[in-house]
C-alpha cells in the first residue's frame, strides 16, 4: 500500500483545486492508497525564519509547532502531491509557508529521494501561462528535495467554484492517480 500525503493549499472548501485534489484521493484509495489530506489552510503556520535551528531540539521547526505537527507525515510518505489555486501568480501564502519549511528536511539531510510528487493547480486566467510560475516553484523544488515528479494537471479558465466541472480537470486529477501505481 503506498502512503499518499495530499497537501491542499485553498481557502475554499468548495474551490475548484479542492474538487480535483478530491477526484484525486478518490481515485487513488480505489487502488489501494492511504491518503493523508493536509489543509495548509487549516494551520496556523508562518514563514521560515532560515534560523538554522531544524531538529537541533528534537523538532523539525524551532518556532512552528502546527508544522511540527506535520512534518512527519512528509517524511514517511511515499508520495506527496499538491493542490491548490494560483494567487496573484504565484502559490497561496498558506501553502507556501509549508513548503518554506520543508528547508527543515534539507538543514536536517532528510531530503524526499525516493518520494514520488505531483502538482493539481488551477487559475482564473485563461492564459495557461498564468501557470508557469508555479509550475516553475514545484518543479524546482522537488529537484532540490530530490523527488520524482510523477505528472501535472494544471487547468486555466476556472473561478467560481465549481468551473473546473466544465474542464477535463477531475479527469486528469484521477488520470494523475493512476500514474502512482
Amino acid at each position: 500500500m503506498k502512503k499518499i500525503v495530499l497537501l491542499t493549499g485553498s481557502p475554499r472548501k468548495n474551490g475548484n483545486s479542492n474538487t480535483m485534489a478530491e477526484a484525486f484521493r478518490k481515485e487513488a484509495e480505489s487502488r489501494g492508497a492511504e491518503v493523508t489530506v493536509i489543509s495548509a489552510t487549516d494551520k496556523k503556520i508562518g514563514g521560515c525564519r532560515a534560523c538554522q535551528a531544524c531538529y537541533k531540539n528534537g523538532v523539525p521547526c524551532a518556532f512552528e509547532p502546527e508544522y511540527n505537527e506535520i512534518a512527519g507525515e512528509f517524511e514517511s510518505a511515499d508520495a506527496i502531491v499538491l493542490a491548490f489555486p494560483v494567487y496573484w501568480y504565484n502559490i497561496p501564502s498558506q501553502i507556501k509557508a509549508v513548503i518554506d519549511h520543508w528547508y527543515s528536511f534539507c538543514v536536517a539531510g532528510k531530503d524526499f529521494s525516493g518520494k514520488k510528487t505531483a502538482l493539481i493547480s488551477c487559475c482564473e486566467d485563461e492564459d495557461p501561462n498564468t501557470l508557469s510560475g508555479v509550475k516553475f516553484a514545484f518543479e524546482k523544488t522537488m529537484e532540490l528535495m530530490d523527488a520524482e515528479i510523477v505528472g501535472e494537471v494544471l487547468v486555466p479558465g476556472v473561478n467560481e467554484a465549481g468551473d473546473v466541472a466544465k474542464t477535463d480537470g477531475e479527469q486528469q486529477a484521477r488520470e494523475l492517480a493512476e500514474k502512482f501505481f
